[in-house]
């Protein structure tokens, strides 16, 4: 009967309402933590992997010899690659999409690939308006990877974190 008392009068007091109040309170006056975005951008970690790029030779071939590798290793089944072989007897890929929806950003594409073709930047400022533009085509990659190479071969030369 003690106890029943006891819920009666919280409820009546509204107990619960007041507890709520108080952590409030408590975070009211508290140091800020939010980040302004656009202008302020909090640190990434060296590991951070973001949109991909496919990367060219510095003759500018590209360097993707179609082995398939990265497509097999994906756990997300994102990546589709359709090839074909050329004169000189090397293939080359015809067909190089990534699905950013259903990729998880793993890294396995990067470490399966033998000649570092495929990278993922640190890149993450990208997002889509229309229906259909989460597929991300081999054309895309490469025009991503030439506006970037200059980083990406430099981190990959100082084995220090991409930027």
């Amino acid at each position: 009967m003690n106890t029943r008392v006891r819920q009666v009068f919280q409820s009546f007091l509204l107990w619960e309402l007041w507890k709520g109040l108080r952590v409030t309170g408590r975070h009211l006056f508290a140091r800020k933590i939010t980040v302004q975005y656009p202008e302020e951008k909090t640190p990434k970690s060296p590991r951070f992997r973001g949109l991909h790029a496919l990367r060219r030779y510095p003759n500018g071939e590209e360097r993707c010899i179609a082995c398939k590798l990265c497509e097999a290793v994906c756990p997300a089944a994102a990546i589709t690659i359709e090839s074909e072989e050329r004169e000189d007897g090397t293939r080359r890929t015809t067909r190089y999409d990534i699905d950013l929806f259903k990729c998880i950003y793993c890294g396995f594409c990067e470490e399966a690939c033998p000649v570092d073709s495929i990278v993922e930047t640190h890149i993450h400022e990208f997002h889509f308006e229309n229906r259909g533009e989460n597929v991300i085509t081999k054309e895309q990659l490469l025009a991503i990877g030439d506006k970037y190479e200059a980083e990406i071969a430099a981190a990959r030369n100082a084995d220090a974190p991409y930027r």
